[in-house]
């Protein structure tokens, strides 16, 4: 069964891209806990990030140090925080959220709402 993040890799939902290639597609957390909290996920669908294939891995690794790196130059912060949760959608997915404490990663503070600015 298609998940969300299955829905916004067709277009049926819309998302704010950030980086997309043939395999990888990264867009904004609609629920962000900062400013720039993107999300990294593979366009072939895979419910868990430890059973993907070795060089799926690896390039949705390499793929999200470039897109951290990106958000890094447009969004001051100390560090990217990446992090993998995996509970809330069955879809491999990377956190990217620029951070400047270990707090900023806590995923029970409420979280920002977004504009169209």
């Amino acid at each position: 069964m298609p998940t969300i993040f299955s829905k916004i890799i067709s277009g049926e939902i819309p998302s704010w891209k950030i980086a997309e290639d043939d395999q990888y597609l990264a867009f904004l957390d609609i629920n962000p806990l900062a400013v720039g909290h993107t999300l990294v996920i593979p366009k072939k669908e895979s419910d868990y990030l430890f059973n993907m294939e070795d060089v799926e891995l690896q390039g949705l690794i390499v793929f999200a140090k470039k897109v951290g790196k990106a958000i890094e130059k447009v969004v001051p912060c100390k560090r990217m925080g990446l992090t993998v949760i995996g509970l809330e959608v069955p879809h491999t997915h990377i956190h990217l959220i620029p951070i400047n404490s270990i707090y900023d990663m806590d995923f029970k503070q409420p979280k920002l709402k977004l504009t169209n600015h």
